[in-house]
């Protein structure tokens, strides 16, 4: 039976406690609705353009940033084994997260680990690794104070369409512009793929990405452009890590990385949805990412957080045609992250061989769909244009501030221009 969506109206007590007790049936049950009969309306079967957005982006999300959290971990001075159960606990947490929340609201929800706050860890010294997981702790548990404050969710709806879709098309431009990089690059590589892209995208745009993608890895191989390493056939080990609580680390990690994880990472994902259409489930999605990351702690994990730039390979209309069925992406992207997780040590030494080149334009591919509708959608509105371009420009930069990303300031740009362009209007 189809339920209503969630709204930051119902209690966060209620939530959590369906998120304790619904996680695995609940996962279970929607994942079952991926398998129909074949007599049942067209459009609610689980479309493979669905597995496909959602195998590209959490492959883009693993392989781009995989390096980032390893460097992390070294710098916590985690054991290989911590390591590897770090890995392991948050693509569980995002798996699991991402499908509940999905079948729960009925929106597409995907989640990222916090790339700046992975950043942020790599960048501290002087820290262990059971101190770095009281910080995780704490970080979380103020995500879950946040989502239960109902103002955050309606500051969020608030926002104009015009300036999130500005933001939008601000995060996803950079990573569209080394495409002409990489063709110079890797010329025989990157040229076939590009051309497979235009064509394949000309009849089947669902299924342009995923064909670029085994073009890419079949020629990546067939060139000798990437050697397949020794692989062992073994899952990862969890490994528990009780956390130390020390104030220093607490205040120089842990309120740092919360206040990270929100102003680039949730608030950027929040403005994704708005931009394609959907009205944010932020008590949700705050309670459940929060919970979930004070969870996944305990075995060395980070937080994780709403997704930007793999949400909007997800979102489209390439994904599914029809607006309303397009949340059951979110059970496909976190089938994968489970795998993901499973099978991590055999899916990180394979994605390391392959050419940054690769990588490079898979992503810029399969961003421009998303980047023509966010382009479209930030310049729409007559009376958030200007404000729309200051926030794509500056989210575009890629330069942080403070360190906080600059699709936080894009944001807040272009919030300060069209309030005093309104209040110009009125006076």
């Amino acid at each position: 039976m189809e339920r209503r969506r969630s709204t930051s109206s119902q209690s966060a007590a209620a939530f959590l406690f369906n998120f304790r007790l619904g996680l695995f049936g609940l996962q279970l049950g929607g994942m079952a609705e991926i398998v129909r009969p074949n007599g049942l309306a067209k459009g609610k079967e689980m479309r493979l353009s669905m597995v496909s957005s959602a195998l590209v982006a959490a492959l883009v999300g693993y392989g781009s940033t995989i390096a980032l959290l390893l460097a992390a971990a070294t710098a916590l001075g985690a054991t290989p084994a911590q390591s590897a159960s770090w890995v392991f606990a948050i693509c569980i947490a995002k798996g699991l997260t991402s499908g509940f929340l999905s079948f729960y609201t009925r929106i597409p929800v995907v989640l990222a680990w916090s790339t700046p706050g992975l950043a942020l860890i790599a960048a501290t010294e002087g820290i262990t690794m059971p101190e770095a997981v009281g910080a995780f702790v704490l970080a979380a548990g103020l995500v879950v104070l946040t989502g239960a404050w109902g103002p955050l969710g309606r500051l969020v709806q608030r926002i104009p369409d015009g300036i999130a879709a500005g933001m939008l098309a601000g995060v996803l431009l950079p990573f569209c512009l080394p495409v002409t990089r990489a063709i110079e690059s890797l010329p025989q590589l990157v040229l076939p793929m590009v051309a497979v892209f235009v064509l394949v995208r000309l009849k089947s745009p669902a299924f342009a990405v995923l064909a670029t993608l085994v073009t890419g890895i079949v020629l990546a191989f067939g060139l000798g452009l990437a050697a397949l390493p020794p692989l062992a056939a073994s899952l990862p080990q969890p490994t528990l890590i009780l956390p130390e609580f020390r104030a220093s680390v607490l205040i120089g990690l842990g309120l740092p990385l919360y206040l990270v994880t929100m102003a680039s990472q949730n608030l950027p994902g929040f403005a994704v949805l708005r931009a394609a259409g959907y009205t944010p489930p932020v008590q949700p999605a705050l309670l459940g990412t929060g919970f979930a990351s004070m969870v996944s702690a305990l075995w060395g994990a980070s937080t994780i957080s709403m997704a930007a730039i793999t949400a909007a390979i997800c979102l489209g209309e390439d994904t599914h045609p029809d607006h309303s069925q397009r949340w059951r992406v979110g059970l496909a992207y976190g089938g994968v992250w489970l795998l993901l997780g499973l099978f991590s040590p055999l899916v990180i030494p394979v994605l390391g061989a392959l050419p940054p080149a690769l990588i490079a334009a898979l992503v810029g591919l399969a961003l421009l769909g998303p980047l023509m509708g966010a382009a479209t959608g930030a310049f729409s509105h007559a009376d958030q244009r200007f404000a729309g371009l200051a926030t794509m420009v500056t989210t575009a930069s890629s330069v942080p501030f403070f360190g906080v990303g600059a699709a936080f300031w894009g944001l807040l740009a272009g919030l300060v221009i069209y309030a005093l362009e309104q209040f110009a209007k009125k006076g």
